[in-house]
């Protein structure tokens, strides 16, 4: 296994220089001239504002939508009647209102013809239920839109769904077929977990190009501004089973910026399978994503499950030029979920792949305490080794895709449950202390779910601190998932970091599974 690991609380990893290769895609396809015009503006005007001081965009102007709280928000709907581009090709867009959370708007243009033309506020186009219908008389010329959303005949040819929204900051999600909500991807993360507090950049401006009738991908062109930088974004969407979006990132700081979070990812954890805890809920797991996945440099896969804590922690996977990284949602069997509402198993995972070397740097893990699903407690990005200094810019190309379980090109198999308890035997007269861990990691796929049980599968394991021990690989009943289990003696207090992978006469057979144990989170 390459000697890469995750670094928590001092932990170094390490790893060897290899040019990328990304084989060219639909995307790779020449652009319209109005988008490289646009595109080219839109960075001329980032490059400005960078030069300049940034100035705080204002909020709502009138009283009306300044009291805009939760239920008058949901009680406010777009009229579909009202679609941009509605019944003139595959792609219709609907705009989202402004109030409650959304007190910034962003500018909206449509570009048709090669001619943007800026989308002005109208109350008609929004139907006010509710408690949202006092604001069917207000005054909100001016007020601006909140994000926007695109449709497409995604699951049924007859009906346009829902796959793509821009919606706060420069927050935005995705959904293939037969997907629902889930994780958010963001434009940018600037000092997330940092002691002096997160940045949050935010889309001040679109284009969306208007697609022929019979395309089947959209171009979106958008303004970014924060404090410490401003940026031009291109994404072009290609929405189908697994949606694909291309993205360039043209970046330029106002300001020194120590930690830049280039493909942020934001999810939420609430409790699982590896949890070191019983959750008083009737649900066995609640959780948009369960794993950070990375492909490194080299081609090893890593499988990092996900973990709701007792205090902030944060790990990196140092690497040069990764291949891809992702939070990913495995299970996708509703038994183990069990929730009606919300349907965990239809959440989509995302995988990021950059297009160009990005050189030395992390994937930078961040696991936040957090005691209500509602709470989007799990960030990971791309973290370059060299900061971005004041009037510097650079450029970043990547690929981010929806997928299910697992990626295409994944062949080894895959974690596919992590469980730990207390490593006592049931019935000792003198039970160990608690703070001895059992753990059991269940691999599937590839040429190991293919293997008898006579076949000597043997278990790889590495531990930064503390003592492994009974170390065994065994296949289970189902004749295709094979179990690897040890007990863990933590050193202390101090975090365990582990790797495990299954090999066969010094073949992989699998992923890396790596996981941090905090003896501390013991409940």
């Amino acid at each position: 296994m390459t000697p890469l690991r995750w670094m928590a609380t001092g932990l170094l990893a390490a790893g060897l220089i290899v040019a990328s290769t990304v084989p060219p895609t639909w995307a790779d396809a020449p652009l319209p001239e109005s988008v490289v015009d646009t595109f080219a503006e839109v960075t001329e005007r980032a490059r400005r504002l960078a030069a300049s001081d940034y100035e705080v965009p204002t909020g709502h102007r009138t009283e009306a939508l300044r009291e805009v709280d939760y239920d008058a928000y949901r009680s406010i709907r777009f009229r579909p009647e009202a679609a941009r581009w509605r019944d003139e090709g595959l792609f219709s867009v609907q705009l989202f209102h402004p109030g409650f959370l959304f007190e910034r708007p962003v500018r909206l243009n449509l570009v048709e013809d090669g001619e943007p033309r800026p989308v002005p506020f109208r109350s008609s186009w929004f139907r006010y239920d509710g408690a949202a219908a006092s604001l069917a008389k207000a005054d909100l010329s001016g007020a601006g839109y909140a994000g926007f959303r695109v449709h497409y005949p995604l699951n049924r040819e007859e009906y346009h769904d829902e796959f793509l929204v821009f919606q706060g900051a420069s927050y935005f999600r995705l959904v293939g077929r037969d997907q629902g909500y889930g994780l958010s991807a963001r434009g940018l993360a600037v000092d997330t977990a940092t002691a002096g507090g997160e940045e949050f950049p935010a889309f001040q401006e679109f284009w969306l190009f208007k697609p022929e009738p019979t395309a089947t991908h959209l171009d979106l062109v958008a303004l970014i501004d924060s404090p410490s930088l401003a940026g031009a974004y291109h994404f072009r969407v290609r929405p189908g089973e697994h949606v694909e979006v291309e993205v360039e990132a043209r970046l330029f700081a106002r300001r020194d910026v120590q930690k830049l979070g280039i493909a942020p990812l934001t999810s939420m954890f609430m409790h699982g399978d590896v949890s070191p805890f019983p959750a008083d809920d009737f649900r066995p797991r609640v959780h948009d994503s369960e794993g950070l996945l990375m492909r490194t440099h080299a081609g090893e896969w890593i499988w990092r499950p996900l973990n709701n804590p007792l205090e902030l922690h944060i790990t990196r996977q140092q690497d040069v030029n990764p291949a891809g990284f992702g939070l990913a949602q495995r299970d996708r069997d509703f038994d183990h979920y069990l929730d009606m509402e919300s349907r965990y198993e239809r959440r989509p995972s995302h995988w990021v792949a950059p297009l160009d070397d990005w050189g030395p740097g992390s994937v930078e893990l961040v696991e936040i305490p957090s005691d209500s699903e509602t709470n989007d407690n799990i960030v990971t990005y791309w973290v370059p080794e060299a900061p971005l200094a004041a009037n510097a810019s650079r450029t970043y190309r990547y690929r981010l895709s929806t997928f299910d379980a697992r990626r295409p090109e994944q062949t080894l198999a895959g974690a596919v449950r992590t469980r730990q308890g207390w490593g006592a035997v049931p019935g000792q007269s003198d039970p160990p202390p608690r703070s001895l861990r059992q753990f059991m990691v269940d691999f599937r796929g590839g040429e190991l779910s293919s293997l008898d049980a006579s076949h000597p599968v043997e278990a790889s394991l590495e531990v930064s601190s503390g003592e492994a021990r009974q170390v065994r690989v065994q296949r289970l009943p189902d004749g295709e998932t094979w179990r690897a289990s040890f007990r863990l003696q933590p050193e202390g207090t101090t975090p365990a970091d582990m790797r495990l992978a299954l090999t066969l006469r010094d073949r992989p057979m699998s992923e890396t599974w790596n996981y941090v144990w905090h003896p501390d989170e013991l409940r």
